[in-house]
């Protein structure tokens, strides 16, 4: 639930994610992935961001992939074949902190072939620009903050003062799904009001994700026994 809960963040607040990840607030729009035909891909985790002079491809992992190089030049041959006169921007954003080389990779490379895009380890960045933006604030926690627990009620606070019901509940939820990460779930509940964050489409999602889960556990441990 960890990437799709980014996805769905990166697709709401385009703005926010194009001040951190391109430094200025273009207008950007959401690109359906059915626009690279050929064979199927990962739509679940890809992100596509389109302007008038460049797209923004971003990919969110919580483990390392040992496939991302490959996917990533793939992805760029793709796009490059739609939208042959756009500048390509690609960026990895790793958000659980290992030790893993994977993580360091930044260049796809075969014999006439080289693909470059860019990583990010999200507890690499500072924290206090993901606390003054909207759309980041659901990241702040998984930041280089010294207390991660303190971040979270940071980020609460924040949240109470956004005055639309509809991204308050959609940033609440999208704070403690991501908060699971790295803090246990009680004291997310503690910190994060549960009657807003009950209010967000994508905590319903993920309740409904959580409940059929669970179904299909118990009818496999009832065919089991």
């Amino acid at each position: 639930m960890f990437d799709p809960t980014c996805k769905f963040l990166a697709e709401s607040f385009p703005a926010d994610f194009a001040t951190w990840l391109l430094g200025e607030p273009i207008t950007l729009t959401k690109l359906s992935p059915t626009e690279l035909l050929l064979e199927p891909i990962r739509a679940d985790s890809l992100i596509l961001l389109n302007s008038d002079r460049l797209i923004l491809h971003i990919e969110f992992q919580t483990e390392p992939d040992p496939t991302m190089p490959f996917r990533m030049a793939d992805y760029r041959l793709r796009l490059h074949r739609r939208f042959p006169d756009k500048e390509i921007r690609q960026i990895v954003i790793y958000l659980n902190p290992t030790g893993s080389e994977l993580v360091y990779q930044t260049v796809f490379e075969i014999s006439g072939i080289r693909a470059e895009f860019e990583v990010i380890r999200i507890w690499e960045q500072p924290t206090q620009p993901f606390l003054e933006s909207t759309g980041l604030l659901p990241l702040a926690v998984l930041t280089k903050t010294p207390d991660k627990a303190q971040t979270l009620r940071q980020v609460a606070t924040r949240v109470e003062a956004i005055s639309e019901q509809r991204v308050q509940s959609n940033i609440a939820a999208s704070a403690g799904i991501l908060a699971g990460l790295t803090l246990k779930r009680d004291f997310i509940n503690q910190v994060l009001r549960r009657e807003i964050m009950q209010q967000s489409v994508i905590y319903q999602e993920w309740k409904e994700e959580f409940l059929q889960e669970g179904r299909q556990e118990g009818e496999q441990a009832g065919e089991a026994r």
